[in-house]
């Protein structure tokens, strides 16, 4: 499937904030600038102590180097949407933004139901050596261009356009993935991949999304959504 160039929301305007034009297009912040209005924790409870708001920054700031669990999640559910945001992570960081997941009684992690746009110093974290594990990839699934990153420390700008049956990523405007969703060919992407196990993963039409909390420093602002077709009327199911 062809990646198809698309022009990206304006940066310009200042930080978690929604220009004239967006909110036109029915642009909505997820994130505030102020605090944590909106995200809970996977399990619903109120989030982690770990994530903290700073000078308009989105943090985590967990230092132990092992995955806690304690991914940060929209309070509300979406189907087809266009996600824009911006991250940084230090050095040998990892994390991600996961989106379509659902808390089931079979399930405990986000990751077993929901997809993974990576999130990754790729130079200093040990995944860098997996090519399907670098930013901007969907995470064991796709394998994005080399060096679309930034380094460590260095704000990225991610996209994300949900659409039915499709999936595209961007990352600083290259685009990193493009795949069919909820098909064959998808069924067997799945199938050669680390998720082959998890009978949940990948298979719904809307879901949360969720900030990883890879139990490594990582920062976002300028969260923002955009519903579209169905979704923009509440219709998604």
């Amino acid at each position: 499937m062809a990646l198809t160039p698309v022009v990206a929301v304006a940066q310009g305007n200042p930080p978690n904030a929604l220009s004239t034009r967006e909110r036109a297009e029915g642009w909505q912040l997820l994130f505030n600038g102020r605090d944590l209005e909106g995200w809970r924790s996977f399990d619903g409870r109120a989030p982690s102590p770990s994530w903290t708001v700073h000078d308009g920054t989105l943090e985590l700031t967990a230092t132990s180097g092992r995955m806690s669990g304690a991914d940060l999640v929209t309070a509300g559910s979406y189907g087809a949407f266009e996600l824009t945001l911006d991250w940084k992570v230090a050095p040998g960081g990892n994390s991600g933004v996961l989106y379509l997941a659902r808390n089931l009684p079979q399930t405990k992690q986000v990751y077993e139901t929901g997809l993974e746009m990576q999130i990754l110093d790729d130079v200093g974290h040990p995944d860098g050596k997996i090519p399907s594990h670098h930013a901007g990839s969907l995470y064991d699934l796709t394998v994005p261009p080399p060096r679309v990153s930034r380094p460590a420390g260095s704000w990225n700008h991610a996209r994300l356009l949900v659409e039915r049956g499709r999936i595209r990523q961007w990352l600083n405007g290259t685009p990193t993935a493009d795949v069919s969703y909820g098909d064959a060919a998808w069924r067997k992407r799945v199938a050669g991949s680390k998720f082959a196990a998890m009978p949940f993963f990948g298979t719904f039409s809307n879901g949360v999304i969720a900030l990883q909390d890879h139990g490594e420093p990582v920062a976002f602002r300028n969260v923002k959504l955009r519903a579209i077709g169905a979704s923009a009327l509440g219709g998604a199911k």
